[in-house]
């Protein structure tokens, strides 16, 4: 049987009822009583308003690009590489887009919130590391062709590195690349901006409960 006690106070009537352990409304309380649905979740869905999944995509889309680009320069230029292909930027960033790419495109399936952290931290990588590639690019579009240049003072150039066509198709293709790490750059800033505040949100959300 459940207690049942009557207090007056003020004009106000207050019941208070007294339910014990092997009463069944005691389950349904207590279950009630919990959370219907963790926070993790909520937080969660609030990084899918960014849309991972196509971000993702534009990663893991470029990042092959970079890569195949890299296999084709690497082999054409493996006596005197360009500044580019020396530093390996095109593969080393290509597979941390990869890498981000695929985290982003997974994020959209689980309800996890380490996963988002994990992408906020490899696009921070990502970040920095398309500065550091538009900077190599752009350095190597101010510099001559490397087999072109003259280390010895009666050293006579090639033939056809007076064709400017050539310097013209090296300085396109480090432009194409200079706009990929934009693309790349702006992607990056807006999954860590709401990555930041999916994470930040759910700090807050544990806090207060």
């Amino acid at each position: 049987m459940a207690a049942t006690t009557v207090t007056d106070s003020g004009g106000v009537r207050i019941i208070t009822e007294v339910i014990p352990a092997t009463d069944p409304r005691a389950a349904q309380l207590a279950s009630s009583s919990r959370p219907s649905a963790p926070a993790l979740s909520f937080q969660a869905r609030s990084f899918r308003r960014a849309q991972p999944k196509a971000l993702g995509t534009i990663h893991i889309f470029t990042g092959i690009i970079h890569i195949c680009f890299g296999i084709i320069l690497m082999v054409a230029e493996h006596r005197t590489p360009s500044l580019p292909v020396a530093s390996g930027v095109l593969f080393w960033l290509g597979f941390l887009l990869l890498i981000s790419g695929s985290l982003l495109v997974e994020s959209e399936k689980r309800d996890n919130i380490l996963l988002v952290k994990t992408c906020c931290v490899v696009n921070v990588g990502v970040i920095l590391s398309t500065l550091v590639a538009t900077l190599i690019h752009t350095v190597a579009i101010t510099n001559d062709i490397p087999s072109c240049k003259i280390n010895l003072p009666y050293q006579l150039k090639a033939e056809w590195c007076f064709n400017a066509e050539n310097k013209m198709l090296s300085n396109g293709l480090d432009s194409i690349f200079i706009i990929f790490c934009l693309l790349e750059f702006c992607v990056a800033v807006a999954a860590l901006a709401f990555g930041y505040h999916a994470v930040k949100l759910h700090s807050y959300t544990r806090m207060v409960l």
